[in-house]
């Protein structure tokens, strides 16, 4: 009874233990099966109508649009400096002054050399100086008087040949003498018409040319050593001090309307074919937070070259600077509007997924995601352009929240 008793006794405690464990098995599938189909957290955005703008930003510099520097002609001096950096000059205003002594005397001997040499042409087209304008003159009326006393004692000898009081032999010797005095007269005659030769002239054209050409030269540097604002405007460089040295070429100063500034703007080679003239761009200068100044393209690249590490297409904008905050030579940040679509569908540039280079999104339809085929236009950053495939309010799903891999038919919860 004992042994039986026990062994009636064994059999009914491993069936609630292997009960116990199928129980226990079913239920971890069970707790798996509900976590793997909870919804999952995902982060969404409403498909809204908006102003999207593709924009290209880089950086620039700003320049002077009506510029003018000041070099020094020659080695000298700098004797009186009359205005600083900043100060705004009237048209005509005294700026600076150099020592001009070693000018002023280059241009003394100059002039004197222009002078003579201006003489010795004159003289080169009159046929000589005074003097020997008046002595050949003089020769010329003497020669003139010679030839017709030769006309009429030849004219004389014939007639008293032909009486027999002359002989054959004295109407030749006048005849001779005759003939002489012609070539003399038209030699003085062709003298008076032209002395020099045309080598002669050439020299002495080519001599007045050179004095003229020194004497200019001097007066262009008496000129610039006394330099005057050549029209309103600020001076924003002055590198010249009051009795300081410069060598011929150093810059003195420069002096720039800067009313109106240039934008010189280094466009990345992959950004130059989205570039048009009459786009849209927006400056900014970090000096001065929170402004922008508006312009527009005025002029695109026409070829590209290496800055630094970067090959960049070079494009220009003038841009309103009436209250002078621009200074040239400033580092700007540069945005161009390449493209700008008002009213139109946008969402953020993460909803939109690709397969086989097609877009879609994630569309949120109550708690199941359902993949949406659509065509898209404009992108940015942060925004895309979608031309078909969604309506205003709908729900897009952007990613989820704990990491989880989201596609189609996933069930979630925002």
């Amino acid at each position: 009874m004992p042994l039986n008793g026990n062994s009636s006794g064994r059999r009914p405690r491993r069936w609630w233990i292997t009960a116990l464990a199928i129980l226990g098995g079913v239920g971890i599938v069970a707790a798996f099966v509900s976590r793997r189909d909870d919804p999952v957290p995902v982060r969404t955005a409403i498909v809204e109508r908006s102003t999207i703008r593709s924009m290209v930003s880089t950086n620039g510099k700003i320049e002077p649009v009506n510029n003018f520097e000041a070099h020094a002609p020659i080695p000298t001096s700098v004797r009186r400096v009359y205005v600083k950096e900043g100060d705004s000059v009237k048209k005509g205003q005294l700026l600076l002054v150099l020592d001009d002594a070693d000018a002023r005397a280059q241009a003394a001997r100059a002039q004197t050399q222009l002078r003579a040499a201006m003489a010795d042409f004159g003289a080169a087209e009159r046929g000589g100086n005074q003097e020997e304008v008046l002595s050949l003159e003089a020769q010329l009326v003497k020669a003139g008087t010679d030839r017709e006393s030769a006309q009429r004692n030849l004219d004389a000898l014939k007639k008293l040949e032909q009486q027999g009081a002359a002989s054959a032999g004295e109407v030749r010797e006048a005849e001779n003498v005759l003939v002489a005095a012609d070539a003399q007269l038209t030699f003085l005659r062709q003298k008076q018409k032209k002395r020099y030769s045309n080598a002669e002239l050439a020299r002495v054209e080519a001599q007045r040319t050179e004095a003229q050409a020194a004497y200019d030269a001097a007066q262009d540097v008496l000129s610039k050593s006394n330099v005057r604002a050549p029209f309103d405007g600020t001076v924003y460089s002055l590198p010249a001090k009051q009795g300081g040295f410069v060598a011929a070429g150093d810059l003195l100063l420069q002096v720039a309307d800067l009313r109106s500034v240039l934008v010189r703007a280094f466009v990345d080679e992959p950004d130059v074919g989205r570039l048009a003239p009459g786009k849209p761009i927006e400056i900014t200068w970090d000096a001065v937070p929170g402004r922008v100044w508006r312009s527009a393209v005025t002029a695109i690249p026409s070829t590209v070259k290496l800055r630094g590490s970067r090959n960049v297409g070079e494009t220009t904008s003038i841009v309103d600077n009436k209250d002078l905050k621009l200074l040239p030579n400033i580092n700007v940040g540069v945005t161009i509007i390449a493209a700008e679509h008002d009213n139109v569908l946008v969402v953020p540039r993460e909803a939109v997924r690709t397969d086989d280079s097609k877009p879609y999104v994630l569309q949120v339809v109550g708690h199941q995601l359902q993949r949406r085929e659509v065509e898209t236009s404009l992108s940015n950053l942060t925004q895309v352009e979608v031309t078909r495939g969604l309506s205003p309010k709908d729900m897009v799903a952007i990613n989820s929240s704990n990491g989880k891999p989201i596609g189609d038919r996933t069930q979630v919860k925002y």
